[in-house]
């Protein structure tokens, strides 16, 4: 496959690469059906065609990796390891079809993301490490088996969590990236973040280390604390500033719009630099252009 000519590590080590944006908010102004709990994991599952299109849609913006579409696909839906296949091939396709290297990150949400009730921006779920990797273990596996350049291990609230994925991660020798959801300085379950990036500092699998999903503001102090514990890349997709209601099953936008200072977080390290939700493919076209 065409799709990019090494190792997403390599091209880390010699220059910033840009990632894609929020996958529901595309898929919306797409005109489909996100509610459920199965949220984007509904239209990989009805309409295959909606996930390549959004895929293609920030591969044309200047995306030069494509995040999957299987963030909320838990072990216990009937057809995961199907859709979870599809998630990777989807991303695959759309790669291919790009007038530049793109590679494919295969998404592993944390557990809150399947409870959809917005328990991954809590953390706590009240589980043990080892029941955490057991939950993520056949996901992990399925996506790894379709053939995806990284992992995306996303929106971590909490370092149980990571450490269940880290586990999982070892048992594989798989490259990844760890993405933890941050508020207030900390962890959205309250845990320090040196500590936190602390986990994915000693793990050799992980190219990359960062936040996502997270308020703009948010960013650089989580990038400062990361580079005082690691030297491995650092990365940033924050959403818009938006707060998720769970009850609404809406986004609480911000009065007025955060500014996304990403010289100073490529001067802490950041080398993978996109967006999460509500970002969309204008927003990484102006990062592409150096907007």
């Amino acid at each position: 496959m065409p799709r990019a000519s090494g190792p997403l590590a390599e091209a880390l080590a010699r220059r910033t690469v840009l990632l894609d944006g929020g996958l529901s908010n595309q898929l919306a102004d797409q005109g489909c059906d996100l509610s459920g709990a199965l949220w984007t994991g509904r239209v990989l599952a009805e309409r295959p065609d909606q996930v390549e299109a959004a895929h293609r849609a920030y591969a044309r913006a200047g995306a030069e990796v494509l995040i999957t579409a299987s963030y909320q696909i838990g072990p216990g839906h009937p057809r995961a390891t199907d859709l979870l296949h599809r998630s990777v091939d989807l991303a695959a396709r759309a790669a291919e079809a790009a007038d530049h290297e793109v590679w494919v990150a295969a998404s592993v949400g944390p557990y809150g993301a399947v409870l959809a009730d917005g328990s991954e921006y809590r953390g706590r779920y009240g589980l043990s490490v080892r029941e955490l990797a057991a939950f993520h273990r056949p996901r992990v596996e399925a996506l790894l088996a379709a053939g995806p350049d990284v992992l995306a291990l996303e929106t971590l609230p909490d370092p149980d969590e990571a450490e269940a994925l880290l586990t999982v991660l070892a048992e594989t020798g798989a490259p990844a990236w760890l993405s933890y959801t941050v508020a207030d300085g900390r962890t959205r379950s309250g845990g320090p973040l040196p500590e936190a990036f602390a986990l994915a500092a000693a793990a050799p699998e992980v190219i990359a280390v960062g936040v996502n999903c997270c308020d703009p503001a948010e960013v650089l102090p989580a990038l400062e604390a990361a580079a005082a514990t690691t030297r491995k890349p650092l990365l940033a997709y924050p959403n818009d500033g938006s707060v998720w209601d769970a009850a609404t099953r809406t986004w609480q936008s911000p009065r007025t719009p955060v500014p996304w200072p990403t010289d100073a977080w490529h001067r802490a390290g950041a080398r993978l630099i996109g967006g999460c939700c509500r970002i969309g493919p204008a927003r990484i076209a102006d990062l592409a252009a150096g907007k």
